[in-house]
């Protein structure tokens, strides 16, 4: 029986500086396929060497020159890339799909969203709405085939995925706008939410902490950015048990402000 793969998702935040955290992660660590996200470089600029030598063989990319894009998928098995929805009306590199032994596996940076959260003034904001529509519609289509959607989605949709439900409900990444739309959207497409199916909804979960707060570990004022969803087809095969988010590796070298987030899902 073949033994499960462990994917991870994590927001590295520049994968060229930031590629010998991702070396330390995967020897500590042993995931299968890591997901990046604000890689933050051209395809031709990314490390492919690098995660090579780490093991990660098999590399999919999809790189934009500046601003805070790029998402990748690396693998230490073969990867087949596929195509993937039309999310973002703003042309950006925000989205990956990849299907590796026999899953498929796709990868969103969904955008932050700028700090207004009213669409008439602040158009960051209304694309991110935009792009939150998109979602369920692009995935409603059910397939046999198993199907785990990774990524930062910059939405915290519940009241414990955030340190404040009370102060932050007008702070962008959980306004009702949102988190109604990343609700509905995976409601739609039939997404399971592994994180909340691993851990009761009363408690608090984070994977995000600003990098204005130099005692973040302390003051714990996090959100839940970062999220593994599965279809119907992959649910029964992902054991949910092994759901973990990787906080110690929000601190040590040069950490971005994410945690990698993972889980285990039975090979086809």
């Amino acid at each position: 029986m073949p033994k499960p793969l462990k994917i991870v998702s994590w927001n590295i935040n520049s994968v060229r500086l930031r590629a010998p955290n991702v070396e330390a992660f995967v020897a500590a660590e042993a995931p299968d396929v890591v997901c990046l996200q604000e890689t933050k470089c051209l395809d031709g600029e990314f490390p492919v060497k690098a995660f090579r030598e780490m093991g990660l063989k098999h590399v999919v990319l999809n790189g934009q020159k500046g601003g805070h894009h790029g998402v990748a998928i690396a693998s230490r098995l073969p990867l087949e890339r596929i195509d993937a929805p039309d999310l973002c009306r703003e042309g950006h590199s925000r989205v990956i799909a990849a299907k590796v032994a026999g899953i498929e596996v796709h990868n969103i940076y969904l955008p932050a969203g700028g700090d207004e959260p009213d669409p008439v003034k602040n158009d960051k904001f209304a694309h991110k709405l935009d792009f939150l529509e998109r979602l369920g519609p692009a995935y409603k289509k059910q397939t046999k085939t198993p199907r785990v959607l990774v990524g930062d989605l910059n939405v915290a949709p519940h009241e414990n995925d955030v340190w404040s439900h009370k102060q932050l409900l007008k702070i962008v990444s959980h306004t009702p706008e949102e988190t109604e739309r990343l609700e509905a959207s995976r409601t739609l497409a039939k997404f399971a939410d592994i994180a909340r199916l691993a851990v009761p909804d009363e408690q608090k979960l984070y994977t995000w902490w600003s990098y204005r707060a130099k005692d973040w570990a302390e003051s714990n004022r996090g959100r839940r950015l970062d999220h593994i969803w599965v279809n119907p087809a992959a649910l029964p095969d992902t054991k949910i048990g092994t759901y973990r988010i990787h906080l110690g590796w929000r601190g040590g070298w040069k950490p971005p402000d994410h945690a990698p987030v993972s889980v285990q899902i039975k090979a086809g």
